[in-house]
């Protein structure tokens, strides 16, 4: 899973990030996010963008810019989807994150360290998160015993069914409905992977 950074952005909003950010066109990035509707502009701002940065001579940056600007922008529309299925059940997805590591675990249960490593965020952002969790009471933590210095964090009854409904939720409200087709999403996520790659994200 993809990581997040934990906040109480509300649901709805790109988290962790300025839903009203423009894109290199000026139009607003965050138009229409989570609405179900989009921006009523009536024409794609990324293409626009795109001519225009071919106008002023930037030719050779111009696929790049609407690839990226076009990634960042999905990335905003997919969250929303996502933050808004988790909404009824009171979890963020980066919190939700916390619970599908834990509950996929052999014992159901990580150290602090392992949980940032496998999130691929920050030790702020792993402990923001599980502080809520066991704040609601769907993990709990304790020293390791077998090493005082780490803190091991346990997935409870309640957060193990959590992250069974959550899962259930996103899977057929999200996961099985991307708005791709098979091939389309095949692609897309081998498009991913080596830009991925090619950063060292793995």
């Amino acid at each position: 899973m993809s990581a997040q950074t934990d906040t109480t952005a509300p649901a709805g909003s790109p988290s962790g990030s300025d839903a009203t950010a423009p894109t290199a066109s000026g139009a607003s990035a965050g138009s229409g996010v989570g609405s179900g509707v989009g921006s009523g502009l009536g024409f794609d701002p990324i293409a626009r963008a795109r001519e225009q940065w071919v106008e002023q001579g930037w030719a050779p940056a111009a696929d790049g810019m609407a690839a990226i600007t076009s990634l960042m922008r999905a990335h905003q529309i997919v969250l929303a989807r996502v933050e808004a299925t988790l909404k009824p059940l009171g979890v963020t997805f980066a919190r939700y994150e916390v619970l599908m590591l834990l509950w996929f675990s052999r014992r159901g249960s990580l150290p602090m360290k392992v949980i940032g490593s496998r999130l691929q965020v920050h030790p702020t952002s792993v402990t923001n998160a599980v502080d809520r969790l066991e704040d609601a009471g769907l993990v709990t933590r304790k020293a390791h015993p077998e090493d005082r210095r780490a803190m091991l964090v346990s997935l409870t009854p309640s957060g193990r069914t959590l992250a069974e409904r959550a899962t259930t939720a996103l899977n057929s409200e999200v996961f099985e409905q991307p708005d791709l087709d098979t091939e389309d999403a095949q692609s897309l996520v081998d498009v991913l992977t080596r830009l991925r790659r090619s950063a060292g994200d793995f």
